[in-house]
């Protein structure tokens, strides 16, 4: 990076948060958990969604948008930029309440202007803050629709104030991991636009199951122990041990003189050393009963043992360090540029008495002579110093850095 750039691999690193030997920020390779998702569930809503997404633009705009039948699928990242244009306008609409999860919207620059254009009747030639708070209007119409029609299922959804930003589509922040991307084909005059949706996998998988698809298989059954998985097991306080059938014998249930319990299940039950006899006793299972029926490799959750492991919650400590993963990513970006400024103080005054400023007004601050400036980064206080005069310039000794709790109380 001896030029002052970042790659846009690098970029594309930084923004999904994975560092450039391939590894996330928990360590791990991938994209996280596997959602339930049921797509066709989705693709109903969406289509269902279609009618009025027609009927909130046209209501806007003034115009007669036609909407054509949307597009659900599992998406990536990855797969999404290669359809984008390089400029876009990101729109974050996150679900806070009822469902929690990622919620990003996409539009073209172009589709952006037109929208503006047709609801404020004047051209527009860039986007600005005038014409990202009408596109963010709009979709938060849409979101509000999508909302009401979940209500039924899921009631008390909420959503945090859209956020509208205009970047190069590698800067957009788009959900972790594979995500749910809806395309929503609208027409004007012949000409095509395309509002696409981005929903994160929790909030997908919460949707679609509570619409009646997507979700996961039920634990029982013969085969449940495989639908289960590790996680389960480790849960119940049970290791591996596929060929040993949990540290079970395989005789019948009846008397079942060779079998004893394995140790992790021993120790998470509080049972040191008890083999099964003892287990009928102090569970009341009725053994006997059962007869010779064999015992099924599920046997930790179809008798009631299913134990949690609990552990206490560890929190990180607030070092002033960085993590070895962290080190590899801000090493990225070393090379960027920030803009630092020194301010000298600030005032408030009247629209009054702005209006009378002119040639040799004196503005007092709020700074004494002599006492310590502010230092700031992209508006962020990060230091103080003390003015001086370099050759004929003037400059900022450093005289004191904030500490990390400072500086996290000056961002609340």
């Amino acid at each position: 990076m001896s030029d002052g750039a970042i790659s846009q691999d690098e970029i594309d690193a930084l923004l999904s948060g994975v560092a450039v030997d391939g590894l996330n920020s928990s360590g791990h390779v991938g994209n996280g958990p596997n959602y339930h998702i049921d797509i066709p569930t989705l693709q109903k809503l969406a289509e269902d969604l279609k009618p009025k997404l027609e009927e909130n633009v046209n209501k806007y705009t003034g115009a007669s948008f036609t909407c054509e039948n949307p597009v659900v699928e599992l998406s990536s990242r990855d797969k999404v930029l290669a359809r984008l244009p390089e400029v876009v306008v990101g729109i974050n609409a996150d679900y806070n309440e009822g469902i929690k999860g990622s919620h990003l919207y996409i539009l073209s620059t172009d589709f952006s202007l037109k929208l503006f254009t047709l609801v404020n009747n004047e051209e527009a030639t860039e986007v600005d803050d005038m014409v990202l708070s009408v596109v963010s209007e709009i979709v938060a119409t849409h979101v509000s629709a999508q909302i009401n029609q979940l209500d039924s299922k899921l009631p008390g959804i909420t959503y945090a104030t859209p956020e509208s930003v205009n970047e190069s589509k590698a800067m957009i922040m788009f959900p972790q991991g594979d995500f749910v991307l809806t395309s929503y084909p609208l027409t004007l005059d012949g000409k095509a636009y395309t509002l696409w949706e981005c929903l994160s996998g929790d909030a997908a998988e919460k949707i679609s199951n509570a619409l009646g698809g997507g979700a996961a298989p039920a634990a029982g059954g013969d085969d449940s122990m495989a639908s289960l998985g590790m996680d389960a097991l480790n849960g119940m306080g049970m290791g591996a041990d596929p060929a040993g059938q949990l540290g079970l014998g395989g005789n019948a249930m009846g008397g079942m003189p060779n079998m004893t319990m394995g140790a992790g299940m021993q120790q998470n039950m509080g049972m040191p050393n008890m083999g099964m006899g003892g287990m009928q006793q102090n569970m009341n299972m009725g053994m006997g009963a059962m007869g010779g029926m064999q015992m099924p490799a599920n046997m930790g959750v179809n008798m009631g043992m299913n134990v949690p492991n609990v552990q206490s919650l560890q929190f990180p400590n607030l070092a002033t360090g960085m993590s070895g993963g962290e080190q590899g990513n801000i090493g990225l970006i070393m090379d960027v540029f920030m803009e630092m400024t020194v301010e000298l103080g600030r005032t408030k005054r009247s629209i009054k008495d702005i209006l009378g400023m002119g040639e040799g007004t004196i503005i007092e601050l709020d700074k004494l002579a002599g006492e310590p400036v502010d230092i700031l980064v992209n508006h962020k206080q990060i230091a103080k110093g003390e003015v001086v005069v370099i050759d004929e310039n003037f400059g900022v000794r450093v005289t004191e850095i904030l500490s990390p709790m400072e500086r996290v109380n000056d961002l609340n």
